[in-house]
């Protein structure tokens, strides 16, 4: 069974960095997409940033500028730079793949949390 393990979540200042990582227990035959995740209380899971296998990017408005994803075979990460209290939350990745057949996975992982404070 495929997991998926994120790290690098803590408390940061306002103005801080921290990179969060994904790694899956297995190397995929192909990738569709990985991204990241986030959310708060209350609120319904948001898109924070996504990387395909061509590695073409696409990110929240919210944090262009800011983040920035990148990914190695099969751990993809999320670089957070001059982080704001609103982006306290849980971050979720999430890998989109295909098998050997060519159908289509989902995987997410646990998540971890991210606090901002001002």
């Amino acid at each position: 069974q495929v997991q998926l393990v994120e790290s690098g979540g803590g408390l940061v200042q306002a103005g801080g960095s921290l990179r969060l990582s994904c790694a899956a227990s297995e190397v995929f035959f192909s990738i569709n997409a990985m991204g990241w995740y986030r959310q708060t209380p209350g609120k319904q899971r948001e898109l924070v940033a996504t990387i395909t296998g061509g590695d073409s990017t696409n990110y929240a408005d919210s944090v262009k500028g800011r983040f920035t994803i990148s990914r190695d075979k099969n751990t993809v990460y999320l670089q957070m730079n001059s982080l704001k209290p609103e982006d306290t939350a849980v971050y979720y990745c999430k890998m989109s793949v295909r098998d050997i057949s060519l159908y289509l996975h989902d995987y997410w992982g646990r998540g971890t949390q991210v606090t901002v404070s001002s």
